[in-house]
C-alpha cells in the first residue's frame, strides 16, 4: 500500500473532517465531535499547522494528525511550552495498518526539528506506548486539576526534554467543545447510527476511572 504523508491543505479540510469522523464514530461515546473539533481548532492562534499531517492513498486523505501548542505549569511556578496531539485518525478500513504510526513519528520528527520539547495525549496506553509514548505521571505531570490520570500519556523529543517540568499539564481551552455545537456541525454530515456500550467506549470509561490525587 503506497501511503504518501504531507501537510494538510485548505482543499483537505471537509475530506479530513469526514475521515475523522468515521474514525471516531461511536468510539467513545454514541456518535462523536473530534470532527468538530478538528474544524474549530484551525480557527485558534494555537493551532500548529506546520504539524498538521494527512496520510493519503490513491489520492484519498485516509488519516490525519493535529497539535495544540499546551504548557506544563512546573512546582517551581515556570511555564513550559509543549504540545497536545489530538485528533488523530485513520478511516476504519486503512486501520491496524501503521498508518497512526506513520503520522506520529513523522510529525514527532518535525517536532523535534522545531524546537519543541514534549507531546501530551489523553488516550490509550496499551496503544500509545507502542509509539513512544509513557504515563505522564513517571515524570511527574497531572492534569489540570492536579491529579495523576492513566490516560495521561507524554513523548519526550529528546534526552532530559522533560527535566525540571514536574508539575500540572494544561491543555488549550479548544479542546473543551460546546456539545450543542458539535451537534449542529455534524448534521452537514450524512446521518449515522448512535450505539452505546461499545467495547471502546467501556474501556473510555474503565481508562477515565483510573486517576489518582496528587499528594505532593
Amino acid at each position: 500500500m503506497d501511503i504518501t504523508i504531507r501537510l494538510e491543505q485548505p482543499a483537505d479540510y471537509r475530506e479530513t473532517e469526514a475521515v475523522t469522523r468515521e474514525a471516531f464514530w461511536n468510539r467513545y461515546s454514541p456518535g462523536c465531535m473530534e470532527h468538530y473539533l478538528l474544524h474549530i481548532m484551525r480557527h485558534s492562534p494555537h493551532f500548529v499547522r506546520e504539524l498538521n499531517f494527512v496520510a493519503v492513498a490513491d489520492g484519498k486523505v485516509v488519516g490525519s494528525i493535529a497539535f495544540m501548542k499546551a504548557f506544563i505549569r512546573s512546582d517551581d511556578g515556570k511555564r513550559h511550552e509543549v504540545l497536545t496531539l489530538g485528533p488523530i485518525a485513520v478511516l476504519p478500513a486503512f486501520q491496524c495498518k501503521g498508518i497512526g504510526r506513520m503520522l506520529i513519528e513523522r510529525a514527532c520528527t518535525e517536532a523535534r526539528k522545531q524546537g519543541y520539547r514534549a507531546i501530551l495525549l489523553c488516550g490509550d496506553p496499551l496503544y500509545y506506548r507502542k509509539v513512544g509514548f509513557t504515563a505522564a505521571e513517571d515524570f511527574g505531570i497531572r492534569t489540570s486539576d492536579n491529579k495523576y490520570l492513566a490516560a495521561l500519556q507524554v513523548c519526550p523529543l529528546y534526552d532530559h526534554a522533560l527535566q525540571g517540568m514536574r508539575g500540572r499539564y494544561f491543555e488549550d481551552e479548544a479542546y473543551t467543545v460546546d456539545e450543542a455545537d458539535a451537534v449542529t456541525f455534524d448534521r452537514q454530515f450524512p446521518p449515522k447510527e448512535f450505539v452505546e456500550d461499545t467495547p471502546t467506549q467501556l474501556r473510555f470509561k474503565e481508562l477515565c476511572a483510573m486517576q489518582k490525587e496528587y499528594e505532593g
